[in-house]
């Protein structure tokens, strides 16, 4: 397993196994590598991004808060976070990677984390790989309304069952979202200690 250096938090272990494709699918696989809205400092030079980016998943949250985040109503802090639901590697121009994508804006008021906008973009992203790391090229999205569940099957294929089980399961979904954000303020130093979504109590962050 390569290493996220831009701040991994795994909610699920990573299991690879080899299909006689020779795919590789990671069953309910959590990242947690994030980008603020602002100028990120882990990412501002190209020398910085040649010694970090060891692996894709930089890149996928990079996309996330440039392609959706930037267009939700603006935040302090835009923080990615994924459940990977599968991966296939062999072939490095164009790597796939299935996942429960979700990204969210905050605002810092006080101690508290408090969600501006967001919202959830499941799908398969394409990637390559870089002489400086990884881009994402394309993104296959599901689509909203009477066209989730076909767009859905389509995209997850065989690994659709293993997606509708971890899109459904709100409770840990929000405990790993919870995880990403503690890690997320420890590593910049954020006065958080609580987050909170427009007409819901307050939550604590995880020690």
């Amino acid at each position: 397993m390569k290493k996220n250096i831009v701040s991994i938090l795994v909610f699920v272990a990573i299991i690879f196994v080899a299909c006689e494709n020779k795919q590789q699918n990671i069953e309910a696989q959590n990242t947690d590598s994030v980008v603020t809205s602002s100028t990120n400092e882990d990412i501002s030079t190209k020398s910085e991004v040649i010694e970090k980016e060891t692996t894709y998943f930089p890149a996928i949250e990079r996309y996330l808060a440039t392609e959706f985040g930037s267009k939700y109503l603006k935040g302090e802090y835009c923080i990615p976070f994924q459940t990977v639901i599968g991966v296939d590697e062999r072939k490095s121009g164009d790597i796939l990677v299935w996942g429960d994508f979700w990204v969210f804006n905050y605002n810092l008021i006080g101690d508290t984390l408090e969600t501006v906008s967001g919202g959830s973009h499941p799908g398969l992203m394409h990637i390559k790989q870089t002489d400086t790391g990884y881009e994402v090229t394309g993104f296959d999205q599901v689509e909203d309304g009477s066209r989730n569940l076909p767009t859905a099957k389509k995209i997850f294929g065989e690994k659709y069952e293993t997606f509708h089980a971890v899109n459904s399961d709100e409770q840990r979904r929000e405990k790993h979202r919870a995880e990403v954000l503690a890690s997320y303020v420890k590593k910049h130093g954020i006065p958080a200690t609580k987050y909170k979504d427009y007409g819901w109590p307050e939550k604590n962050l995880p020690k």
